[in-house]
């Protein structure tokens, strides 16, 4: 364990009946990192590691149905989760990395709260409202996730959506392999395990509005993703005014996990530029 690995705190707040379980790292403006569908807060640990050192505080938590959180099958809203995250550090606005149904959540908030987001890094990102289609390649494998889902046999459906969201839905099954795939399957295994939560507010269509998602962001999509997550980043490059987009080749739908240190270079470089920003604003309101 290095000395920054020591510097890690862990966090629980309570909302609803369910205390929602959290990891926080260093000080100085704050980086909110919100976890895929299959994963958990555990696939930001090297990106809170880079964001630390980088001088940010680094924040991240399981949402209701994940990791270590805890929940009723109650009436819930992840936007109000978040926002109680958010009041429970005295924390006015931040910066949201989100991955897949976490960068989905984040665009939400920033349609929702615009005052409270400085920035955006959106990872494979999810969209409410967005439309889905998918090669027959790729609807081979979201086949064979609806089979396994449906005998509820949770081993075969892990590793199912291992190869579908870690590897990608073209490449061969186990093209990422090591402590990333160990991860991944621990990761997801565990939200399996959960009971389903029944009761989630649904929230409104984003995907007709990101004209007015105006805050600076940085898009990155794998490669080796799903098709219509591929062409979804090309749409919002193009909608999001204020947006940066890049392909990481090679890559499918959880690079920080697979490409850790590359993501974690990128963010930090767009954290710096928004710091960057922020220092030239201030210049010109002293002339």
């Amino acid at each position: 364990m290095t000395e920054t690995d020591e510097q890690r705190e862990d966090f629980a707040f309570e909302i609803g009946g369910a205390t929602l379980a959290g990891l926080e790292q260093g000080d100085g403006l704050p980086v909110v990192f919100l976890h895929a569908g299959v994963c958990d807060k555990r696939m930001w640990l090297e990106q809170m590691r880079a964001v630390s050192d980088a001088g940010w505080h680094a924040i991240a938590y399981d949402r209701r149905g994940y990791g270590e959180t805890e929940s009723p099958d109650d009436a819930f809203s992840h936007l109000e989760d978040l926002e109680a995250l958010l009041n429970a550090f005295d924390i006015h606005a931040a910066v949201f990395v989100g991955c897949s149904m976490g960068g989905g959540l984040a665009v939400d908030f920033a349609l929702a709260h615009p005052g409270r987001v400085i920035g955006l890094v959106l990872i494979g990102t999810s969209i409410t409202g967005a439309p889905w289609s998918a090669t027959a390649e790729e609807q081979a494998i979201e086949m064979a996730e609806e089979d396994a889902f449906e005998r509820g046999d949770r081993d075969m459906l892990n590793r199912v959506q291992a190869h579908e969201w870690l590897d990608g839905p073209r490449a061969k099954s186990g093209r990422v392999g090591g402590a990333a795939r160990e991860l991944f399957l621990d990761m997801n295994g565990l939200a399996l395990a959960k009971p389903i939560l029944t009761q989630e507010e649904e929230r409104p269509d984003a995907w007709s509005r990101m004209e007015g998602v105006n805050t600076p962001a940085l898009l990155l999509v794998g490669d080796e993703d799903f098709s219509a997550i591929i062409d979804r980043h090309e749409t919002l490059s193009e909608t999001m005014p204020n947006a940066f987009a890049a392909v990481l080749e090679g890559t499918a739908h959880i690079p920080s996990i697979e490409r850790p240190e590359l993501v974690s270079a990128m963010i930090v470089e767009f954290l710096d530029a928004l710091a960057g920003g922020d220092e030239e604003e201030d210049e010109e309101a002293d002339d």
